[in-house]
């Protein structure tokens, strides 16, 4: 298959509202239930099947079958940053009409998981804290919004390999530190191995928790009290 034909694959399966919003709510790193996606979408069980059934085939999701049930979740994190920076693109967010989708959108805002990292306002003052703290290169991505920062290299320092280390980072085949394009900030967020490490740790902390079962979360104070132990904020 061709660039062009691929490309066109790709597009088409996220042309579809449905399969769009499914993506979107897997985004946050679960694996959810065809069930369960069919509720969130608001279609038949059936329906929803065979939405899943072409990402799948498309390569966009990965099933795991439990017993009778179905369980879809994002091929990887290379597809979560494929639908945020998609999404960054799609222009400036509608506003949400009604107070609960808009205090929803805020929450979304401030802070979330995309996939198996962070995002929103919590991700990027991760990312600077990281970079005054001298764990990411200086000048990676941290000048605003701009083309540089979408193609800079978040470099991770020998000294702040190090500092990952002494929490319990082992470097894998993973790429280590990528920048993720946020969609509601417009500028890199931390993705790659570290910043999934830094997500799960902070998780284990009990520094961020999950607000609801949406992947909005919020930094607790025993987080913001573990942020400026470790020189973050």
């Amino acid at each position: 298959m061709g660039v062009v034909e691929a490309l066109a694959q790709v597009a088409g399966l996220l042309a579809d509202n449905t399969r769009a919003a499914i993506c979107g709510a897997l985004l946050d790193g679960r694996a959810w239930t065809a069930r369960e996606l069919a509720a969130h979408t608001g279609v038949a069980a059936s329906t929803a099947s065979e939405h899943l059934t072409r990402l799948v085939e498309g390569g966009l999701l990965v099933e795991h079958r439990q017993g009778r049930h179905r369980y879809v979740a994002l091929a990887g994190p290379h597809v979560a940053e494929l639908l945020e920076a998609m999404t960054a693109f799609a222009g400036p967010r509608v506003p949400s009409r009604g107070l609960r989708a808009a205090a929803v959108s805020e929450a979304m805002a401030r802070g979330r998981t995309c996939y198996d990292h962070l995002a929103g306002r919590l991700g990027i003052a991760l990312k600077t804290g990281l970079v005054r703290a001298g764990v990411l290169a200086a000048g990676a991505g941290t000048s605003g919004a701009g083309t540089d920062d979408l193609t800079t290299d978040f470099a991770v320092t020998e000294p702040g390999l190090a500092w990952l280390r002494e929490l319990g980072f082992e470097p894998s085949k993973r790429q280590v530190s990528r920048p993720c394009l946020d969609w509601t900030e417009r500028v890199p967020h931390l993705a790659g191995a570290a910043g999934a490490f830094l997500c799960a740790t902070f998780f284990e902390r009990g520094w961020i928790r999950r607000i609801g079962t949406s992947r909005a979360v919020v930094l607790t104070p025993a987080g913001e009290q573990g942020w400026q132990d470790l020189g973050l904020t």
